[in-house]
C-alpha cells in the first residue's frame, strides 16, 4: 500500500476520529458534541469502578533521589543498578553498533542519546519539540525516529550529538490519531524495513482499514504495507533470532471487566495476511460484548501467551546475549508498564517469557519488581534493550530514568 493510498484513506475514514478527546484527557467527561473521550468509550454504567482515569505520564524527571532502585526486586544472582536518569517521560530505546543508546519519549517531544565515557553516562537531547517521537531504530548510521504522523531520520548523528542535522522526512502520511497514535519502530533482521504499528483511534471501535495494525516501511522505495490486521495497540514488538519472525505485544481494549480481556504475547507465523481479532474477539477466545456479535473467535488467529488484563505490556525483546545464565538465552523480557482500568493495579513490572525448543512460552514469570508498591507505583518499565555486554538495559517513563540489570556470581 503506498503512502498516497493510505493518505486517501485517512482523508475519508481515518480522519472522522481525530476529532474526539485525546486519549490522556483528565476526566471522564463527555464532549459538548455529547461523544465521550475516546478512552473512556465502551464503558459499562453499571460495571467498572467509574472513577478509574487514565494515568497521565509526566514531564519532567524525578531526581535521582526519589528513584527508589533499593526496592527493585530481581532474581538472586542479578543485580540491578540505575544506569542513567535526568531523560522526562524515556520510552522506546535502541542502541547503536557502537554503543550509544538512543530513546525516544511520547509527550515531552524529546529524543535522547545517552553515551558512556570512562564508566560514566552523559545524556544529551538530540531533538526537541517533535510530536510523539516514541520509536526509535538505528541502521547504517543513521537514527530513525517515528513521530506520531511521520517518519523522520538523522543522517551521521553519532558524530554530531551536539549539532545535530536537520532531520530528513521519510514519509508524513501517517494517521494523525492521537489515541494509540505513538509508534514503536523495529528494524527487520535482513535491515530493508522498518515495522511499526498503528493503533486503534479510540478504545473499542470498528477501526478505519488503516488502524489496528502492523506495518512495514520499505527503506529502498519508502512505500508501507500493511503486515497484521485486527491489532488494537502494540508498543513493543521483536523479531526471534533465529526464525526470524516477528513477536509482539498487544494491549486488549478497557472497560470489559477488571480481569477481561487479557493483553497478549503474538507471533506472525505468516508473512502477511494474519487478523487476531480486534474488535470483535479479544485475547483469542473472547468475544466483545458489542462487536462480537455474529462473530467466532475461530474466525481469527490466536495470541501465543495471554499476560494478564490491563498490564499494558509494551517495550520487548527477546534475550541474545551470553551474561545472563544459559536458561535465559532466547527468554523474551516484557516492560509492563502497568493497569489503570482495574481498582487493583497491576503490571508495574519486568516479567520473563521463557519458550520451549519450538519457540513456544511455557511459562511467565516477574523478573524485575518493586515499582508498584501496595497500590502506589513510583516508576513504570516503558521498554528493555539488551546491549552489547549482555546486560538488559530498563526504561522507566515515570521516573525518566534507565536501569541496568545484570548477572554475575
Amino acid at each position: 500500500m503506498k503512502i498516497k493510498t493510505i493518505h486517501a484513506l485517512l482523508l475519508t475514514a481515518g480522519l472522522a476520529m481525530s476529532t474526539l478527546a485525546n486519549a490522556q484527557a483528565p476526566a471522564p467527561v463527555a464532549s459538548p458534541t455529547g461523544v465521550p473521550p475516546t478512552w473512556a468509550q465502551g464503558r459499562s454504567p453499571d460495571g467498572m469502578n467509574p472513577a478509574l482515569v487514565p494515568n497521565p505520564s509526566p514531564l519532567v524527571a524525578k531526581p535521582v533521589s526519589e528513584i527508589l532502585i533499593d526496592k527493585l526486586k530481581v532474581p538472586p544472582g542479578f543485580k540491578i543498578e540505575l544506569w542513567a536518569s535526568g531523560m522526562p517521560n524515556a520510552r522506546s530505546m535502541t542502541e547503536s553498533p557502537s554503543g550509544t543508546i538512543f530513546v525516544g519519549t511520547r509527550f515531552p517531544g524529546n529524543v535522547y542519546a545517552v553515551i558512556t565515557k570512562d564508566g560514566t553516562r552523559e545524556v544529551k537531547i538530540i531533538a526537541k519539540g517533535l510530536h510523539r517521537p516514541n520509536g526509535v531504530a538505528f541502521a547504517n548510521g543513521s537514527l530513525y525516529v517515528a513521530e506520531l504522523s511521520r517518519i523522520i531520520r538523522y543522517d551521521n548523528i553519532e558524530q554530531n550529538l551536539d549539532n545535530p542535522p536537520t532531520p530528513v522526512v521519510i514519509f508524513d502520511a501517517l494517521p494523525k490519531d492521537e489515541p494509540h497514535g505513538w509508534k514503536y519502530l523495529k528494524l527487520s533482521p535482513d535491515g530493508k524495513y522498518l515495522y511499526f504499528q498503528i493503533g486503534t483511534p479510540a478504545n473499542i471501535v470498528v477501526p478505519p482499514s488503516t488502524h489496528a495494525t502492523i506495518n512495514r516501511l520499505n527503506l529502498k522505495t519508502n512505500t508501507i504495507e500493511t503486515v497484521a490486521t485486527g491489532v488494537r495497540n502494540s508498543v513493543g514488538m521483536d523479531f526471534q533470532p533465529v526464525t526470524k519472525e516477528l513477536w509482539f505485544t498487544n494491549m486488549g481494549r478497557d472497560w470489559a471487566g477488571e480481569d477481561l480481556p487479557n493483553d497478549t504475547l503474538n507471533r506472525l507465523v505468516r508473512p502477511k495476511g494474519m487478523n487476531f481479532g480486534f474488535p470483535h474477539c479479544h485475547q483469542g477466545d473472547w468475544l466483545d460484548p458489542e462487536f462480537g456479535k455474529g462473530r467466532s473467535c475461530d474466525e481469527f488467529d490466536k495470541p501465543v501467551m495471554k499476560l494478564g488484563a490491563h498490564v499494558s505490556p509494551i517495550g520487548m525483546r527477546f534475550y541474545t546475549g551470553s551474561q545472563f545464565p544459559a536458561e535465559y538465552k532466547g527468554n523474551i523480557f516484557i516492560a509492563e508498564y502497568g493497569s489503570w482500568n482495574r481498582t487493583k493495579k497491576a503490571g508495574y513490572q519486568v516479567v520473563r517469557v521463557v519458550l520451549d525448543a519450538k519457540n513456544n512460552p511455557v511459562k511467565l514469570e516477574p523478573f524485575v519488581t518493586g515499582w508498584l508498591q501496595g497500590e502506589e507505583y513510583w516508576g513504570r518499565p516503558a521498554d528493555v534493550q539488551v546491549i552489547k555486554d549482555g546486560s538488559l538495559l530498563i526504561s522507566d517513563g515515570e521516573a525518566g530514568a534507565i536501569y541496568r540489570v545484570s548477572y554475575g556470581k
